[in-house]
């Protein structure tokens, strides 16, 4: 019971407790005791009709006494403005209203604060989500988890000593704050796809939707809503008897048609819009990969296009899995072997497939163990072995 609240209401409880004391390092620990207390106390007198509710008020009071204990933020507790907090009741913490109709979503834009660098901005809001560890986090920025703990720090630190605030943006600032909150539905959509984490992927479908309600005209919301229904109206294909199935040999009944059908509709809207961005871009290819034969010059085309719009060298290897497809696989491994990846599980599991089409045996096999060194997931594993296997 406490691990589905725990999952279900963690964000909202801390994004409730930011709002009341401006302090998400405050917010985080009451919110932790606020879970071991329910624990407690829900196994010997079972859950409250309001778990959620009930949650916000008992951190609310954790939080106010830690901060009557602490001399230095007697001023903080008088900025309050709540000398009866502690008599709050679980109706008055469901009335809790803010322009931001979901406190998940309140707690990104909350985080996304401009006067931290973007990549320290998506860190933080991903740990503050409660969804993902600092090692999870630290795999999507293709980095050590060390390196990810001290740049969680660093954001952390810059928030006190700056003194930003840690409080809902007016509307008009809300556009200010999209690309990195959209940045960070994205790695959470991921992580869940990737990783077989269905609640994770449908909580940034969940979101994404709502964002789309909140702001109807922004073309990049609409696109990235289309790509996760594209790619997760794929997912009951991508695994088979325990093992990951590349795309070409996915059994396209399984997909969910009508989930895609919806993404195309999302998508031409975002175009009618004037998409033109990397959402709109990964969409469109994620149309043509729908598509049966699949037009992989229009997808590598697309792929440049998407290089060009982020930088990034995954879409680089992305490109090359295309080129393979239409100049073939040596011409695609050329793009490979310069990219700076070296740590990136799908390079290695790229790279190898590229080699096994070069029946070049020893680098592949050398090329498919990196890969199942780094390798996240039993599918994935299932998958490496295997074709290491036949090799």
């Amino acid at each position: 019971m406490i691990e589905e609240v725990f999952r279900d209401q963690w964000a909202r409880v801390v994004a409730a407790l930011v709002r009341f004391t401006g302090d998400i390092d405050v917010a985080e620990e009451a919110a932790q005791e606020a879970f071991i207390v329910a624990g407690e106390r829900w196994t010997r007198d079972g859950p409250p009709d309001d778990p959620g509710a009930w949650l916000v008020v008992t951190g609310r009071n954790r939080a106010i006494d830690r901060l009557r204990r602490d001399r230095a933020h007697a001023e903080k507790i008088r900025l309050l403005g709540r000398p009866d907090a502690a008599e709050a009741t679980t109706e008055e913490a469901a009335m809790d209203h803010t322009a931001i109709p979901d406190e998940r979503l309140e707690l990104f834009f909350m985080c996304c604060h401009p006067a931290l660098a973007s990549e320290a901005q998506v860190a933080l809001t991903l740990r503050a989500l409660g969804g993902l560890s600092a090692s999870e986090i630290a795999r999507a920025f293709l980095v050590g988890e060390e390196t990810m703990k001290r740049r969680l720090t660093r954001a952390r630190v810059k928030i006190k000593a700056a003194g930003i605030p840690f409080a809902i943006p007016q509307e008009r600032l809300l556009p200010s704050r999209l690309a990195t909150v959209l940045a960070v539905l994205y790695l959470i959509f991921n992580q869940g796809y990737g990783d077989g984490r269905t609640d994770l992927s449908a909580e940034a479908m969940r979101l994404c939707r709502t964002l789309v309600e909140l702001m109807p005209g922004e073309p990049e919301v609409l696109a990235l809503l289309a790509l996760m229904l594209l790619h997760d109206s794929r997912r009951a294909a991508r695994v088979r008897d325990g093992e990951i199935v590349l795309l070409h040999e996915q059994d396209r009944g399984l997909w969910n048609t009508a989930q895609a059908e919806e993404g195309r509709v999302s998508l031409d809207r975002a175009v009618a819009l004037g998409g033109a961005g990397a959402y709109t871009v990964q969409a469109a290819i994620a149309v043509l990969q729908t598509e049966a034969p699949i037009d992989w010059p229009a997808v590598a085309a697309l792929y440049a296009r998407l290089r060009e719009l982020t930088g990034s060298a995954v879409v680089e290897l992305n490109r090359a899995v295309a080129v393979a497809e239409v100049e073939g696989p040596r011409a695609a491994l050329s793009i490979v072997d310069a990219l700076p990846l070296e740590d990136y599980r799908y390079f290695h599991s790229t790279r190898a497939e590229l080699l096994r089409r070069l029946h070049d045996v020893p680098a592949a096999r050398a090329a498919y163990r990196r890969a199942l060194a780094l390798a996240t997931t039993d599918p994935e594993r299932r998958f490496l072995t295997r074709r290491l296997g036949e090799l």
